[in-house]
């Protein structure tokens, strides 16, 4: 048991948790106000923007993959500027990664961030407009401190879905060791070559992760539902 642990290459892992950690903090910058408009607004535009956000839910990975790596490839005006003016690829290393994880990872973070402004009173909002606060002052001291459970279930499952990434990872980043090869790409090789074993205990890591952050998601939600008495 304890040999076999010690086989463990937890390098994929940790890459993981990187590309993960690095994507959330930029979704959460991105969607705070993105979701916080979309609470608000009563713009026909609306449902055009709801739409676009939640595109990569039923995407396939393949057609989400295919137009990421096109457009950050050198054969896009995009991947070519990067690339003539500041000298950096986006393909296959991580920064291509992080680009691609924000795309596809980018409506696990707005949806529950927009119920949970949406959830709030409306009556609290405009008293703060009345007592001076502006937009922005109300978003983050009025509106955020009361929507925790919502910012706890984004933040949790945006980190659990991009750790659990697979088709969009492989076809932008490939499997560049300790650069882009992350644990579910790894264990696509492990199964490509019959390395059951291993892709079996790769496996357990990743279920039992999974489990662990949904289940603090909703051991959280229920001790604040418990809470307010709802």
């Amino acid at each position: 048991m304890f040999e076999t642990l010690k086989a463990i290459e937890f390098g994929p892992f940790i890459l993981s948790f990187k590309l993960a950690f690095i994507t959330t903090l930029i979704l959460f910058v991105i969607s705070l106000p993105l979701s916080w408009y979309l609470s608000q607004t009563k713009s026909r535009l609306k449902p055009f923007l709801e739409a676009i956000t939640a595109l990569p839910i039923v995407l396939p990975p393949s057609v989400l993959g295919f137009y990421i790596l096109w457009a950050l490839s050198y054969n896009s005006p995009i991947g070519a500027f990067f690339e003539n003016t500041l000298g950096v690829k986006l393909v296959f290393n991580f920064y291509g990664l992080v680009i691609a994880s924000c795309f596809y990872s980018l409506p696990f973070m707005v949806q529950p961030l927009q119920s949970g402004f949406e959830s709030i009173s409306k009556n609290m909002i405009e008293a703060s407009y009345i007592c001076g606060k502006g937009k922005i002052k109300t978003l983050l001291k009025v509106a955020l401190p009361n929507i925790k459970p919502a910012l706890l279930t984004a933040i949790i499952v945006t980190f659990a879905h991009t750790v659990g990434e697979f088709g969009v990872v492989l076809m932008v980043g490939g499997s560049i060791p300790g650069e882009t090869k992350v644990a579910s790409v790894a264990i696509y090789e492990m199964v490509e070559i019959m390395d059951y074993k291993s892709a079996h205990i790769y496996s357990a890591i990743m279920v039992i992760i999974s489990f662990l952050v949904l289940l603090s998601v909703y051991i959280f939600n229920g001790r604040n539902n418990k809470k307010f008495g709802i």
